[in-house]
């Protein structure tokens, strides 16, 4: 039902903005060509993967000669497969989300929630490209045990995957949103952002009550709002870790990192 949900939302914001400006036209085509590949290359991925995990089984249980370099390879395969799969949810509104109070909207509401959700995601992946390109080039310095390859390669996966899902979220606000629908959008994103920069003080004053503020009422509003959960999370802990903490943000990719290696 939620994915249902999901499509009738996207379909119907796509319907109303059939009067594309031609930048925006060539940015959908664009995005719909990229995606193709996307999906072309995950299908691969999959096939590759069953095939490397079950040939490591197959020889560590059945002949008894473990190949040493099949969890290294699957490890590598997973997280580009991870990433490029969450690309795909991305771009086909397939991402876990409450739509319970959105559905109920009219469907200029819903379009315009739509645009929030957007922009938070590309404001989540704004905030990880930069680390996300600072690890992987770090991590070409670390050559694999077994494989001998250059570790950024796996780590590649990060960067590349968050500039794909920037694209595809704003070629989704090309394809359904109105730029009076952006620009309110905007205005309130960027009102709620402030909001949160000039209560910096008051926040750090707070001491750990601080994370009622981010992980409680951040989240429940973007969760509300029918932001993907994954995003929201995200960009709450982004938030928490800019406003409240001298932690780098590559604390978040290298999480990133590990839960998908």
């Amino acid at each position: 039902m939620e994915v249902a949900m999901n499509e009738a939302l996207h379909d119907q914001g796509r319907d109303g903005a059939r009067h594309h400006h031609p930048a925006a036209r060539t940015l959908i085509g664009l995005n719909r060509g990229l995606m193709h590949v996307v999906g072309a290359a995950a299908a691969a991925l999959v096939v590759a993967e069953t095939a490397v995990l079950l040939t490591g089984v197959i020889y560590r249980y059945a002949l008894h000669d473990p190949l040493i370099w099949s969890d290294e390879l699957a490890s590598i395969l997973f997280i580009w497969l991870s990433m490029l799969g969450a690309v795909l949810a991305l771009d086909r509104g397939e991402h876990m989300r409450l739509t319970a109070i959105v559905g109920k909207l009219s469907q200029a509401a819903r379009v315009w929630c739509e645009t929030v959700a957007a922009l938070v995601v590309c404001i989540f992946v704004l905030m990880v490209i930069h680390p996300a390109l600072d690890h992987a080039i770090e991590q070409m310095a670390i050559t694999t045990p077994a494989l001998e390859l250059p570790d950024g390669l796996r780590a590649a996966a990060l960067p590349v995957g968050a500039i794909l899902m920037l694209l595809a979220a704003v070629s989704r606000m090309a394809a359904e949103t109105t730029l009076r629908q952006l620009a309110s959008a905007l205005l309130v994103v960027a009102a709620i952002a402030g909001g949160l920069w000039l209560a910096r003080p008051a926040l750090l004053a707070m001491g750990n009550y601080n994370l009622i503020v981010f992980f409680v009422l951040l989240i429940g509003v973007c969760v509300a709002a029918g932001i993907p959960i994954a995003f929201a999370f995200g960009t709450a802990t982004m938030a928490y870790l800019a406003l409240a903490t001298n932690a780098p943000l590559s604390i978040v990719v290298s999480r990133m990192d590990e839960g998908m290696s």
